[in-house]
């Protein structure tokens, strides 16, 4: 047990920085998309043992152990030996660093149309509002594109009291967490929803993919407010949906069908296309956009939606309104709703919401909301037989590694070719012998570099285990994953991924056929 050894957690910044080989004067990773004057449950404990670093090297498969543990692959059944689908199949893991962690990921088959739904959401002030976009956001995708007729036939089963025919196939890891208790409140909202859709669609009308997106994640965000204001007799529910209201997350849905790949994006997830080229290589195409301060034409947009008067302050150090770095999200209703309001609904909900500390402040210089939104950027690409996998990741991922790295190292591994790169020191000063050291330790490391089953595991290793030098360290790896946990956020974030692998002679026939 950790808490008998009274000095297991006592590690002062700078002997954690030694440990992990952090430059002198380098900064340890900062919560990034979080509200940084409200961060962390730190827990603090005195003691009058003297500190002492306690360097915890963990074994291969105790490394393997902590990686593996969220991993997750599902491959598309074939028919009569052909695979009718783009999608051959796809992997994903997860690796958190809070606790508990604040991501979530989904992925799911639309039985009623056509198309594979992959999507990552990066919670923050907590994983309520990710964990309610996990179970809910496809949904409202996969209702929103259904036709009429189909729309009718779900609200005639549900006034005869008929089972109704499923809508998705879910892919779930079994430690993918589902709200039953919230499940009836959740139905109810999505039954308004699909007949407010009927009212609004015409027989035989076919529903646009990039409307149905749009129209989909804003009325979720919408719902997720309204639930909120309205409350529930169920005090478990009262308290969820507040939290969820209160608490925020990005996200970032692909729609996949045949050759039409749809990319849904709110926040800093990101979609990064892994790109085959004919020398066999592969290039990094980014399908998304980050919504944060370094997106000049977010920052025009939010400056431009509120009075001259903010300019200096709706955007203050890089954070809207100073606090939140995402410019893009679901819930987070301190930044949309009026101050009237907030307080309103506080004040008739449950106690323990007045012990959360995102619930107790207005943001400064709060004049005009909503200041923000949770409405998707979409773009849209037609897949090519080049265009071999998508990477669908947290800024957890992006953050440790640039996009083209990512991609050679999923593409490495999807077809077992080592791209040998030239060995990087950057400004280091190394002897000859320890470039042969290195070199040596390379070569002996490319036999096993593709021990991982799962393409995610495999790119995650390399997020958290990279040296200076490009190769991954055991001894890092090691280190970092046996942080404790109110040291691990410092370092990184949350990692989610999710690797869509495509087949590309499945794209290349229907590319042929004319077939959309």
């Amino acid at each position: 047990d950790q808490e008998e050894d009274p000095v297991h957690r006592v590690m002062t910044t700078r002997r954690i920085g030694q440990a992990l080989n952090v430059r002198p004067g380098a900064i340890p990773h900062q919560p990034a998309s979080r509200w940084p004057s409200l961060r962390l449950n730190c827990h603090s404990r005195r003691y009058n043992t003297t500190p002492v670093l306690h360097s915890y090297i963990l074994t291969p498969p105790q490394v393997n152990s902590i990686l593996k543990a969220n991993e997750y692959s599902f491959k598309v059944p074939e028919f009569d030996g052909k695979n009718l689908s783009s999608v051959m199949g796809f992997e994903s893991n997860q690796l958190p660093a809070n606790a508990p962690i604040e991501d979530r990921r989904s992925a799911a088959t639309c039985l009623q149309t056509r198309g594979m739904l992959l999507g990552v959401f990066d919670g923050h002030a907590g994983c309520a509002c990710a964990q309610a976009l996990s179970e809910r956001l496809f949904y409202y995708i996969a209702v929103s594109l259904l036709p009429h007729n189909t729309l009718c036939e779900l609200e005639a089963a549900v006034e005869a009291g008929r089972a109704l025919s499923p809508i998705l196939q879910w892919h779930k890891h079994p430690n993918d967490y589902f709200n039953r208790e919230a499940q009836n409140l959740y139905f109810n909202s999505l039954r308004t929803y699909w007949q407010e859709l009927i009212d609004l669609t015409s027989p035989g009308e076919v529903p646009d993919t990039r409307e149905a997106l749009l129209n989909a994640f804003k009325r979720l965000d919408n719902d997720l407010s309204l639930e909120a204001q309205v409350g529930d007799p169920n005090a478990f529910l009262h308290y969820w949906v507040l939290r969820v209201a209160f608490s925020g997350a990005t996200a970032c849905v692909a729609h996949v069908d045949g050759s039409d790949m749809f990319i849904a994006n709110a926040g800093d997830a990101r979609a990064v296309l892994g790109v085959q080229e004919e020398d066999g290589s592969f290039t990094a195409h980014t399908l998304s956009n980050d919504h944060n301060a370094q997106n000049e034409d977010e920052v025009a947009r939010i400056r431009d939606e509120h009075p001259a008067t903010e300019r200096k302050t709706v955007i203050r150090q890089e954070r809207l309104l100073g606090l939140l770095m995402p410019f893009r999200a679901f819930g987070d209703v301190k930044f949309k709703w009026g101050i009237e309001l907030q307080k309103r609904v506080l004040e008739s909900g449950p106690d323990q919401l007045h012990e959360n500390e995102h619930t107790k402040f207005i943001p400064p210089n709060y004049h005009t909301p909503p200041y923000l939104t949770a409405e998707p950027e979409i773009t849209y690409h037609k897949l090519r037989p080049q265009d071999r996998f998508l990477v669908i990741g947290s800024d957890g991922l992006w953050e440790t590694l640039h996009r083209q790295e990512v991609v050679r190292i999923v593409g490495e591994f999807l077809t077992g070719v080592h791209q040998r790169q030239p060995l990087k020191v950057g400004g280091y000063r190394v002897t000859l012998g320890q470039m042969q050291g290195l070199l040596e330790e390379r070569k002996a490391r490319a036999s096993t570099s593709f021990e991982d089953q799962n393409s995610a595991t495999h790119l995650m290793r390399h997020a958290v285990g990279n040296n200076e030098f490009g190769t991954i360290d055991h001894e890092r790896l090691s280190k970092m994953l046996s942080l404790p946990e109110e040291l691990a956020r410092m370092y990184r974030d949350d990692i989610t991924i999710i690797i869509a692998q495509f087949n590309p002679h499945v794209i290349e026939s229907q590319s042929q056929d004319g077939q959309p």
